[in-house]
């Protein structure tokens, strides 16, 4: 990874996914009980040790905080850099024992998602990067698929939104569809190549997709919501629209699939 102004971000992003990787060793996913939020989302001990431990790890005096597991404070809304966390993404997965979740920090600066680390302690895979300096899988430098078109593209799709059947209308339009679970693993896979593209048609929130969003920019990949031509960050309602990402050459063919099939708003299309 070439030299970078977000050196210090990115030593801090490493020095957290350590210690938490730390953590998740004292669980085993499969064996770990969970409670359910409002909406039926699970949280289990391992969530909330987590957050505890990046907290510490990444927080420094003047920069803000928004995470799926600590209260929001809004004092976040007037800092120039605020770390956008996801603890563990994925906790469906984790609490069923299936490898597909992972640790998901994100650095927004001024509104715009610029550094991030995302790491799946299962398969042992950790994608970290900032937008002046590229992004590393494993250690090794690493890009967004170069792929020119999309027939035959790997694309990567909710395996929840699968199983309510919304991906079946894009059985017939040439692509690998592979169900994975964690949006935020998805983005990072996108970002390092491994895959050609991912979507969701749900609205996510910000600490489910900032850090993979960075990371896909970084990569030189496109990622946009589905109503907006920037993924934006550290706003009052960290509610975002569905997402997409890809390589940078099959951002036009990925934005006329999803028009066919969606209702899509003319700013993504138009970006």
């Amino acid at each position: 990874m070439s030299s970078s102004c977000y050196a210090d971000i990115l030593i801090r992003i490493e020095s957290a996914l350590d210690a938490a990787r730390a953590v998740f060793a004292r669980f085993t996913p499969g064996e770990i009980a969970a409670e359910y939020k409002r909406g039926l989302d699970p949280v289990t001990e391992a969530d909330l040790a987590l957050d505890k431990v990046l907290h510490k790890e990444l927080l420094r005096e003047g920069e803000g905080w928004l995470s799926e597991e600590s209260v929001d404070d809004a004092s976040r809304l007037g800092k120039n850099r605020v770390w956008v966390v996801d603890p563990l993404d994925g906790t469906r997965e984790f609490v069923a024992g299936i490898p597909e979740f992972c640790i998901s920090i994100g650095l927004v600066e001024d509104g715009r998602p610029v550094a991030g680390g995302i790491c799946n302690p299962a398969s042992g895979e950790t994608v970290i990067g900032a937008i002046d300096c590229g992004v590393t899988y494993n250690g090794q430098a690493a890009k967004a698929s170069q792929r020119k078109n999309l027939s035959g593209a790997v694309i990567l799709a909710s395996r929840s939104e699968i199983k309510r059947g919304e991906w079946r209308q894009f059985s017939g339009e040439g692509v690998d569809i592979k169900a994975v679970g964690s949006v935020a693993y998805k983005l990072a896979l996108v970002a390092a190549g491994r895959a050609d593209a991912t979507f969701t048609l749900t609205p996510k929130n910000e600490w489910d997709v900032i850090a993979g969003a960075a990371l896909v920019e970084s990569a030189g990949g496109f990622v946009a919501t589905l109503d907006k031509a920037k993924v934006t960050g550290n706003r009052r309602n960290p509610r975002i629209a569905g997402l997409m990402a890809c390589g940078p050459f099959l951002k036009d063919e990925l934005i006329a699939l999803l028009e066919r099939h969606t209702s899509m708003p003319e700013q993504a299309r138009s970006r």
